[in-house]
Protein backbone atom coordinates (compact mmCIF):
# COMPACT_ATOMS: atom_id res chain seq x y z
CA UNK A 1 0.00 0.00 0.00
CA UNK A 2 3.17 2.41 0.86
CA UNK A 3 4.18 2.67 -3.36
CA UNK A 4 -0.08 2.57 -4.19
CA UNK A 5 -2.77 4.66 -4.34
CA UNK A 6 -5.79 3.59 -1.91
CA UNK A 7 -9.22 3.59 -4.06
CA UNK A 8 -12.33 4.75 -2.95
CA UNK A 9 -13.95 1.88 -1.20
CA UNK A 10 -10.11 1.66 1.05
CA UNK A 11 -10.69 5.40 1.75
CA UNK A 12 -14.22 5.08 3.22
CA UNK A 13 -12.90 2.13 5.42
CA UNK A 14 -10.43 4.47 6.42
CA UNK A 15 -12.01 7.21 6.85
CA UNK A 16 -15.26 5.57 8.52
CA UNK A 17 -12.84 3.67 11.07
CA UNK A 18 -11.25 7.17 11.95
CA UNK A 19 -14.10 8.96 12.89
CA UNK A 20 -16.06 5.85 14.99
CA UNK A 21 -12.68 5.45 17.14
CA UNK A 22 -13.41 9.86 17.33
CA UNK A 23 -16.82 9.82 17.54
CA UNK A 24 -18.14 6.31 18.01
CA UNK A 25 -20.47 6.86 15.31
CA UNK A 26 -20.15 5.60 11.58
CA UNK A 27 -20.59 7.69 9.04
CA UNK A 28 -23.76 8.97 7.86
CA UNK A 29 -25.63 8.41 4.46
CA UNK A 30 -25.24 12.26 3.73
CA UNK A 31 -21.65 12.27 4.93
CA UNK A 32 -21.20 8.95 2.61
CA UNK A 33 -22.76 10.82 -0.56
CA UNK A 34 -20.27 14.00 -0.15
CA UNK A 35 -17.26 11.47 0.95
CA UNK A 36 -17.87 9.92 -2.46
CA UNK A 37 -18.81 12.78 -4.56
CA UNK A 38 -15.40 14.45 -3.52
CA UNK A 39 -13.26 11.10 -4.32
CA UNK A 40 -15.00 11.48 -7.70
CA UNK A 41 -13.83 15.30 -7.74
CA UNK A 42 -17.45 16.13 -8.00
CA UNK A 43 -19.16 20.14 -7.21
CA UNK A 44 -21.68 20.37 -4.44
CA UNK A 45 -24.05 20.87 -7.58
CA UNK A 46 -23.04 17.68 -9.42
CA UNK A 47 -23.56 15.49 -5.70
CA UNK A 48 -27.20 16.95 -5.47
CA UNK A 49 -28.40 16.01 -8.77
CA UNK A 50 -27.17 12.47 -8.17
CA UNK A 51 -28.84 12.39 -4.66
CA UNK A 52 -32.08 13.76 -2.52
CA UNK A 53 -29.84 16.49 -1.07
CA UNK A 54 -30.31 20.16 -1.75
CA UNK A 55 -27.14 21.96 -2.99
CA UNK A 56 -27.00 24.62 0.12
CA UNK A 57 -27.66 21.24 2.77
CA UNK A 58 -24.41 19.43 1.15
CA UNK A 59 -22.07 22.54 0.97
CA UNK A 60 -23.06 24.68 4.17
CA UNK A 61 -24.09 22.42 6.72
CA UNK A 62 -22.84 18.60 6.33
CA UNK A 63 -19.76 19.10 3.84
CA UNK A 64 -17.78 21.78 6.83
CA UNK A 65 -18.96 19.53 9.50
CA UNK A 66 -17.20 16.08 7.00
CA UNK A 67 -14.04 17.99 6.66
CA UNK A 68 -13.77 18.90 10.37
CA UNK A 69 -15.04 16.14 11.86
CA UNK A 70 -12.22 14.22 9.42
CA UNK A 71 -9.45 16.34 10.21
CA UNK A 72 -10.21 15.99 13.84
CA UNK A 73 -9.97 11.93 13.70
CA UNK A 74 -6.75 12.17 11.12
CA UNK A 75 -4.86 14.31 13.25
CA UNK A 76 -4.42 16.58 10.60
CA UNK A 77 -6.41 19.67 8.87
CA UNK A 78 -8.19 18.22 5.55
CA UNK A 79 -10.39 19.91 3.06
CA UNK A 80 -12.89 18.76 0.19
CA UNK A 81 -9.25 19.48 -1.92
CA UNK A 82 -7.23 17.86 0.05
CA UNK A 83 -8.66 15.09 2.03
CA UNK A 84 -7.33 12.31 -0.30
CA UNK A 85 -3.60 12.67 0.72
CA UNK A 86 -4.73 12.28 4.72
CA UNK A 87 -6.54 9.43 3.72
CA UNK A 88 -3.67 7.64 2.10
CA UNK A 89 -1.56 8.73 4.79
CA UNK A 90 -3.85 7.40 7.27
CA UNK A 91 -3.92 3.66 5.33
CA UNK A 92 -0.18 3.94 5.52
CA UNK A 93 -0.02 4.61 8.95
CA UNK A 94 -2.39 2.00 10.08
CA UNK A 95 -0.15 -0.37 7.54
CA UNK A 96 3.03 0.19 9.70
CA UNK A 97 0.79 -0.46 12.86
CA UNK A 98 -0.53 -4.17 11.55
CA UNK A 99 3.17 -4.73 11.00
CA UNK A 100 3.65 -4.01 14.38
CA UNK A 101 0.91 -6.08 15.59
CA UNK A 102 2.18 -8.79 14.18
CA UNK A 103 5.87 -8.66 14.73
CA UNK A 104 7.04 -9.98 18.14
CA UNK A 105 6.97 -7.63 20.87
CA UNK A 106 10.35 -6.00 22.14
CA UNK A 107 11.47 -8.07 25.29
CA UNK A 108 13.19 -4.91 27.36
CA UNK A 109 11.29 -1.69 28.33
CA UNK A 110 12.74 1.29 27.94
CA UNK A 111 12.18 4.42 30.99
CA UNK A 112 10.48 7.55 28.75
CA UNK A 113 13.49 9.44 29.61
CA UNK A 114 15.35 11.80 27.24
CA UNK A 115 15.54 11.29 23.31
CA UNK A 116 14.06 8.35 22.22
CA UNK A 117 17.18 6.01 20.54
CA UNK A 118 17.38 5.61 16.77
CA UNK A 119 16.37 2.52 16.91
CA UNK A 120 14.03 2.16 19.48
CA UNK A 121 10.13 0.31 18.78
CA UNK A 122 8.36 2.85 21.26
CA UNK A 123 9.04 6.04 18.78
CA UNK A 124 5.86 6.95 17.50
CA UNK A 125 5.92 8.28 13.87
CA UNK A 126 3.36 11.72 13.74
CA UNK A 127 2.55 11.55 9.93
CA UNK A 128 3.25 13.75 8.03
CA UNK A 129 6.02 15.40 9.99
CA UNK A 130 8.66 12.67 9.49
CA UNK A 131 8.27 12.81 6.12
CA UNK A 132 8.15 16.53 5.31
CA UNK A 133 11.37 17.17 7.33
CA UNK A 134 12.73 14.21 4.83
CA UNK A 135 11.45 16.27 2.02
CA UNK A 136 12.77 19.64 2.78
CA UNK A 137 15.75 17.92 3.86
CA UNK A 138 16.50 16.96 0.24
CA UNK A 139 16.13 21.46 -0.78
CA UNK A 140 19.15 23.58 -1.66
CA UNK A 141 19.40 25.51 1.84
CA UNK A 142 16.47 23.83 3.83
CA UNK A 143 15.68 25.82 6.98
CA UNK A 144 13.31 23.48 9.45
CA UNK A 145 12.18 25.54 12.59
CA UNK A 146 10.83 22.53 14.85
CA UNK A 147 8.74 23.87 17.71
CA UNK A 148 7.30 22.11 20.74
CA UNK A 149 7.23 22.02 24.75
CA UNK A 150 9.57 20.26 26.58
CA UNK A 151 9.27 16.49 26.64
CA UNK A 152 7.31 16.69 23.02
CA UNK A 153 9.97 14.69 21.47
CA UNK A 154 11.75 17.31 19.66
CA UNK A 155 15.27 15.64 20.04
CA UNK A 156 13.93 12.59 19.09
CA UNK A 157 12.46 14.12 16.02
CA UNK A 158 15.56 15.83 15.30
CA UNK A 159 17.75 12.86 15.69
CA UNK A 160 15.96 11.35 12.92
CA UNK A 161 16.46 14.27 10.47
CA UNK A 162 20.05 13.58 11.38
CA UNK A 163 20.03 10.67 10.68
CA UNK A 164 17.98 10.57 7.34
CA UNK A 165 20.69 13.55 6.32
CA UNK A 166 23.40 11.03 6.93
CA UNK A 167 21.59 8.56 4.78
CA UNK A 168 21.73 10.89 2.13
CA UNK A 169 25.58 10.91 2.28
CA UNK A 170 25.38 14.92 4.00
CA UNK A 171 27.74 15.80 6.90
CA UNK A 172 25.56 16.42 10.17
CA UNK A 173 26.30 18.55 12.79
CA UNK A 174 24.40 19.21 16.30
CA UNK A 175 25.04 22.25 18.54
CA UNK A 176 22.88 22.00 22.16
CA UNK A 177 23.27 25.33 23.32
CA UNK A 178 22.76 24.05 26.96
CA UNK A 179 26.41 22.94 26.63
CA UNK A 180 27.69 26.35 26.63
CA UNK A 181 29.01 28.19 29.35
CA UNK A 182 27.46 31.01 31.14
CA UNK A 183 30.74 32.66 30.27
CA UNK A 184 30.13 32.19 26.82
CA UNK A 185 27.11 34.58 26.10
CA UNK A 186 29.40 37.51 27.86
CA UNK A 187 29.14 39.10 23.92
CA UNK A 188 28.62 38.29 20.40
CA UNK A 189 32.10 37.48 19.85
CA UNK A 190 32.80 34.94 22.25
CA UNK A 191 29.44 33.34 21.43
CA UNK A 192 30.45 33.23 17.69
CA UNK A 193 34.11 31.93 17.87
CA UNK A 194 32.78 29.26 20.37
CA UNK A 195 30.19 28.00 17.72
CA UNK A 196 32.80 27.71 15.26
CA UNK A 197 35.01 26.15 17.25
CA UNK A 198 32.02 23.87 18.42
CA UNK A 199 30.95 22.81 14.93
CA UNK A 200 34.41 23.00 13.86
CA UNK A 201 35.44 19.96 16.37
CA UNK A 202 32.27 17.99 15.62
CA UNK A 203 33.36 17.98 12.26
CA UNK A 204 37.01 17.30 13.44
CA UNK A 205 38.53 19.92 11.65
CA UNK A 206 41.46 21.81 13.50
CA UNK A 207 40.60 25.24 15.30
CA UNK A 208 41.93 27.57 12.81
CA UNK A 209 39.68 30.46 13.89
CA UNK A 210 42.37 33.11 13.20
CA UNK A 211 42.76 32.61 9.73
CA UNK A 212 39.01 33.97 9.11
CA UNK A 213 38.10 36.05 12.25
CA UNK A 214 38.66 39.76 11.50
CA UNK A 215 37.65 42.46 13.66
CA UNK A 216 37.99 45.02 11.23
CA UNK A 217 35.03 43.08 9.35
CA UNK A 218 33.46 42.10 12.85
CA UNK A 219 31.85 38.59 14.38
CA UNK A 220 29.03 37.96 12.02
CA UNK A 221 31.10 38.27 8.81
CA UNK A 222 33.99 36.48 10.40
CA UNK A 223 31.67 33.89 11.62
CA UNK A 224 29.90 33.52 7.98
CA UNK A 225 32.99 33.27 6.17
CA UNK A 226 34.25 30.55 8.71
CA UNK A 227 31.30 28.62 7.74
CA UNK A 228 31.71 29.38 4.18
CA UNK A 229 35.53 29.00 3.72
CA UNK A 230 36.63 26.46 6.26
CA UNK A 231 33.18 24.03 6.27
CA UNK A 232 31.44 24.38 3.77
CA UNK A 233 33.63 24.59 0.76
CA UNK A 234 36.15 22.23 2.31
CA UNK A 235 33.90 19.53 3.21
CA UNK A 236 32.07 19.04 -0.39
CA UNK A 237 28.87 18.26 0.68
CA UNK A 238 25.31 19.22 2.07
CA UNK A 239 26.02 20.26 5.92
CA UNK A 240 23.29 19.66 8.09
CA UNK A 241 23.91 21.93 10.74
CA UNK A 242 20.96 20.97 14.15
CA UNK A 243 20.87 24.26 16.56
CA UNK A 244 19.17 22.20 19.79
CA UNK A 245 17.56 24.35 22.92
CA UNK A 246 17.78 27.56 21.33
CA UNK A 247 15.61 29.29 23.23
CA UNK A 248 18.55 29.75 25.90
CA UNK A 249 19.86 32.30 23.34
CA UNK A 250 16.64 34.14 23.55
CA UNK A 251 17.58 35.13 27.70
CA UNK A 252 20.43 37.10 25.99
CA UNK A 253 18.91 39.78 23.60
CA UNK A 254 21.58 41.39 22.73
CA UNK A 255 23.09 38.18 21.22
CA UNK A 256 19.86 37.13 20.06
CA UNK A 257 19.43 40.23 18.09
CA UNK A 258 22.50 39.60 15.90
CA UNK A 259 22.64 35.57 15.61
CA UNK A 260 18.89 35.08 14.59
CA UNK A 261 19.29 37.65 11.99
CA UNK A 262 22.58 35.87 10.75
CA UNK A 263 21.04 32.89 10.57
CA UNK A 264 18.16 33.97 8.47
CA UNK A 265 21.14 35.60 6.08
CA UNK A 266 22.60 32.22 5.98
CA UNK A 267 19.12 30.78 4.72
CA UNK A 268 19.03 33.53 2.04
CA UNK A 269 22.27 33.06 0.94
CA UNK A 270 20.92 29.92 -0.92
CA UNK A 271 19.49 31.80 -3.16
CA UNK A 272 22.80 33.74 -4.57
CA UNK A 273 25.19 31.85 -3.78
CA UNK A 274 26.02 27.84 -4.68
CA UNK A 275 27.69 27.25 -1.57
CA UNK A 276 25.04 28.39 0.56
CA UNK A 277 22.85 25.59 -1.15
CA UNK A 278 24.56 22.99 0.76
CA UNK A 279 23.59 24.25 4.05
CA UNK A 280 20.39 22.79 5.53
CA UNK A 281 19.62 24.61 9.42
CA UNK A 282 17.51 22.77 11.60
CA UNK A 283 16.16 24.72 14.46
CA UNK A 284 14.32 23.03 17.40
CA UNK A 285 12.94 25.64 20.60
CA UNK A 286 10.37 25.15 22.69
CA UNK A 287 8.52 28.83 22.42
CA UNK A 288 8.17 31.72 20.46
CA UNK A 289 9.31 34.11 22.86
CA UNK A 290 11.67 36.40 20.79
CA UNK A 291 11.49 39.66 23.78
CA UNK A 292 12.50 42.72 21.13
CA UNK A 293 14.06 40.67 17.80
CA UNK A 294 12.75 41.51 14.83
CA UNK A 295 10.62 38.55 13.80
CA UNK A 296 11.00 39.57 10.07
CA UNK A 297 14.67 39.18 10.37
CA UNK A 298 14.79 36.19 12.42
CA UNK A 299 14.62 32.56 10.87
CA UNK A 300 11.45 31.72 12.96
CA UNK A 301 9.00 32.98 9.86
CA UNK A 302 10.80 31.48 6.90
CA UNK A 303 11.60 27.19 6.21
CA UNK A 304 9.18 24.81 7.44
CA UNK A 305 7.20 25.30 10.17
CA UNK A 306 7.19 22.06 12.39
CA UNK A 307 5.26 21.84 15.90
CA UNK A 308 4.86 18.66 17.12
CA UNK A 309 1.53 17.98 17.92
CA UNK A 310 -0.11 15.28 20.54
CA UNK A 311 -0.31 11.36 19.93
CA UNK A 312 -3.44 11.10 17.90
CA UNK A 313 -5.38 7.94 19.47
CA UNK A 314 -3.99 5.58 16.90
CA UNK A 315 -0.83 6.66 17.77
CA UNK A 316 -1.49 5.61 21.17
CA UNK A 317 -3.41 2.53 20.47
CA UNK A 318 0.38 1.38 18.60
CA UNK A 319 2.59 2.22 21.90
CA UNK A 320 -0.38 -0.04 23.90
CA UNK A 321 0.84 -2.95 21.24
CA UNK A 322 4.61 -2.15 21.56
CA UNK A 323 4.55 -2.22 25.64
CA UNK A 324 2.70 -5.82 25.24
CA UNK A 325 -0.48 -4.61 27.48
CA UNK A 326 -3.29 -6.90 28.03
CA UNK A 327 -6.43 -4.51 26.67
CA UNK A 328 -9.05 -6.60 28.28
CA UNK A 329 -7.06 -6.87 31.60
CA UNK A 330 -5.19 -3.75 32.14
CA UNK A 331 -6.42 -1.07 29.75
CA UNK A 332 -10.42 -2.05 30.19
CA UNK A 333 -13.00 -0.80 27.59
CA UNK A 334 -12.53 3.13 28.37
CA UNK A 335 -9.23 3.00 29.63
CA UNK A 336 -7.85 4.95 27.05
CA UNK A 337 -10.75 7.41 26.60
CA UNK A 338 -9.82 7.99 30.26
CA UNK A 339 -6.47 8.04 30.01
CA UNK A 340 -6.47 10.36 27.31
CA UNK A 341 -8.73 12.86 29.31
CA UNK A 342 -6.29 12.90 32.07
CA UNK A 343 -2.96 13.63 30.36
CA UNK A 344 -4.59 14.48 26.59
CA UNK A 345 -1.96 12.93 24.10
CA UNK A 346 1.57 13.89 25.78
CA UNK A 347 4.21 11.86 24.59
CA UNK A 348 5.89 11.99 27.72
CA UNK A 349 2.51 11.28 29.91
CA UNK A 350 1.25 8.88 27.96
CA UNK A 351 4.67 6.71 27.57
CA UNK A 352 5.11 6.92 31.43
CA UNK A 353 1.98 5.03 32.08
CA UNK A 354 2.64 2.47 29.56
CA UNK A 355 5.96 1.52 31.28
CA UNK A 356 4.59 1.33 34.84
CA UNK A 357 1.25 -0.49 33.35
CA UNK A 358 4.21 -2.86 31.84
CA UNK A 359 5.94 -3.57 34.99
CA UNK A 360 3.41 -3.60 37.49
CA UNK A 361 0.28 -5.79 38.17
CA UNK A 362 -2.12 -2.79 38.18
CA UNK A 363 -4.47 -1.62 35.74
CA UNK A 364 -4.95 1.79 34.11
CA UNK A 365 -8.13 2.54 35.76
CA UNK A 366 -6.14 1.93 39.58
CA UNK A 367 -2.77 4.22 37.72
CA UNK A 368 -5.50 6.65 37.31
CA UNK A 369 -6.86 6.37 40.64
CA UNK A 370 -3.22 7.10 41.54
CA UNK A 371 -2.48 9.82 39.14
CA UNK A 372 -3.08 12.84 41.08
CA UNK A 373 -1.19 12.14 44.17
CA UNK A 374 2.62 12.42 45.18
CA UNK A 375 3.03 8.59 44.93
CA UNK A 376 1.28 7.86 41.96
CA UNK A 377 3.66 7.48 38.73
CA UNK A 378 3.33 11.22 37.91
CA UNK A 379 4.35 12.29 41.44
CA UNK A 380 8.14 13.32 40.61
CA UNK A 381 7.12 14.97 36.76
CA UNK A 382 4.75 17.13 39.16
CA UNK A 383 6.69 17.81 41.89
CA UNK A 384 9.75 19.23 39.93
CA UNK A 385 7.59 21.31 37.95
CA UNK A 386 6.37 22.26 41.29
CA UNK A 387 9.13 23.45 42.55
CA UNK A 388 10.06 25.49 39.72
CA UNK A 389 6.61 27.44 39.85
CA UNK A 390 7.75 27.71 43.81
CA UNK A 391 10.98 29.71 42.76
CA UNK A 392 9.11 31.76 40.82
CA UNK A 393 6.01 33.44 41.93
CA UNK A 394 5.24 35.39 38.80
CA UNK A 395 5.13 32.15 36.96
CA UNK A 396 2.97 30.57 40.00
CA UNK A 397 0.42 33.16 40.07
CA UNK A 398 -0.05 32.69 36.03
CA UNK A 399 -1.04 29.25 36.27
CA UNK A 400 -2.68 29.56 39.27
CA UNK A 401 -5.14 32.20 37.28
CA UNK A 402 -5.26 29.19 34.95
CA UNK A 403 -5.83 26.13 36.70
CA UNK A 404 -8.74 27.99 39.22
CA UNK A 405 -10.53 28.87 35.97
CA UNK A 406 -13.09 26.74 34.37
CA UNK A 407 -12.83 29.08 30.67
CA UNK A 408 -9.72 29.84 28.89
CA UNK A 409 -8.33 33.10 30.76
CA UNK A 410 -5.53 35.90 29.37
CA UNK A 411 -1.52 35.24 30.79
CA UNK A 412 0.47 38.20 30.60
CA UNK A 413 2.65 37.09 27.64
CA UNK A 414 6.55 36.68 28.83
CA UNK A 415 4.56 34.23 31.67
CA UNK A 416 2.38 32.56 29.29
CA UNK A 417 5.12 31.48 26.83
CA UNK A 418 7.36 30.14 30.11
CA UNK A 419 4.44 28.31 30.64
CA UNK A 420 4.25 26.82 27.61
CA UNK A 421 7.68 25.71 27.33
CA UNK A 422 7.28 24.37 30.21
CA UNK A 423 4.56 22.55 28.82
CA UNK A 424 1.56 23.17 31.51
CA UNK A 425 -0.49 25.42 29.22
CA UNK A 426 -2.09 25.31 25.61
CA UNK A 427 -2.64 28.67 23.97
CA UNK A 428 -5.82 29.36 22.13
CA UNK A 429 -5.28 32.36 20.14
CA UNK A 430 -4.67 34.86 23.26
CA UNK A 431 -6.63 32.82 26.36
CA UNK A 432 -4.56 30.26 27.74
CA UNK A 433 -6.18 26.64 29.47
CA UNK A 434 -4.17 23.68 31.08
CA UNK A 435 -2.58 21.08 28.87
CA UNK A 436 -4.21 18.32 30.34
CA UNK A 437 -6.27 17.29 33.36
CA UNK A 438 -3.91 16.29 34.94
CA UNK A 439 -2.32 19.33 35.39
CA UNK A 440 -5.70 21.37 35.85
CA UNK A 441 -6.56 19.36 39.51
CA UNK A 442 -2.93 18.89 40.54
CA UNK A 443 -1.60 22.43 40.82
CA UNK A 444 -5.43 23.77 41.74
CA UNK A 445 -5.14 21.61 44.93
CA UNK A 446 -1.14 23.15 45.22
CA UNK A 447 -0.97 27.00 44.19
Amino acid sequence: MSDQQINFEQAFKVADQAVFKQTKKHLSDVEIVILRGAWENKTYEEMSENSEYATNYLQRTVGPKLWRMLSKALGEEVSKTNFRAGLQRKAQQEEKNQKLLNTKSPKKLEFPEGAVALNSPFYIERSPIESECYEALRKPGALINVKAPKQMGKTSLLNRILEEGKNLGYQTVMLNFLQAEKAVFSDLDKFLRWMCAYAGQKLKKPTNLGEYWDEARGSIVSCTTYFEASILEEINAPLVLALDEVDRVFQYPEIAGQFFPMLRSWHEEAKAVEIWENLRLVVVYSTEYYGKLDINQSPFNVGLPVELREFSLAEVECLVRQHSLDWELQIGEDGLSRLLEMVGGHPYLIRLMFYHLARSQKSLAELLGEAMTDSGIYGDHLRRHLDVLKEHPKLEAALKDVVVSDVPVRVETLQGYKLYSMGLIQRLGDFSSPRCELYRRYFRERL
